[in-house]
């Protein structure tokens, strides 16, 4: 459909990332990943953080929560230590889930960088899909399950994962070059 079909223009694009959103379908893994997004914790580090937040569950239940996330690639065992006759691993998130809703009284100043910032992302767009796009064709078909499918939007899918995870980095990489901020 057309944006002439529908009497109005396209604003946003929510995605939707079945591996996430099947991973954090259950609202204490979302809490799981909070925990883990700043520092690497135990097992038991997560329990008594989910503790501290009201939510009664044995630490066995968190720990499945959180193998659930590690099958699903969002959590990494990030290192391990050896002591008491055992080892400790410590977990780390390595994806981050936003879930807020923008203040209309945001909206002109959310425009305002829009317009300031889409020259450069036109750019950055036409660059992938000029030097990328045997690639870019190459995921989409892999995407496809079958002919019907193939009216989806798979290559704005592909390329806004592109520019999302350039974004963490580059946000990643922005802030371990500055200063310290509080939150």
């Amino acid at each position: 459909m057309s944006e002439s079909d529908v009497g109005h223009d396209l604003e946003d694009i929510a995605v939707r990332d079945t591996r996430v959103s099947d991973a954090i379908d259950e609202p204490m893994r979302a809490m799981i990943l909070d925990a883990l997004a700043d520092e690497a914790l135990t097992a038991s580090d997560v329990h008594e953080r989910l503790a501290d937040r009201g939510i009664d569950r044995t630490e066995n239940t968190v720990r499945h929560h959180i193998n659930e996330l590690r099958d699903a690639g969002l959590v990494d065992v990030v290192r391990f230590e050896e002591g008491r006759g055992g080892t400790t691993k410590y977990y780390g998130a390595n994806t981050t889930v936003l879930s807020y809703s923008l203040p209309e009284s945001a909206d002109p100043a959310i425009e305002e960088m829009i317009d300031a910032v889409q020259p450069q992302i036109e750019r950055v767009l036409a660059t992938l899909t000029d030097e990328y796009d045997d690639v870019i064709d190459g995921i989409t078909t892999e995407m496809q399950p079958c002919e019907h499918c193939r009216t989806q939007k798979y290559e704005t899918y592909v390329l806004l994962t592109v520019l999302r995870r350039a974004f963490v980095r580059a946000h990643q990489d922005g802030e371990s070059a500055s200063p310290t901020k509080e939150r």
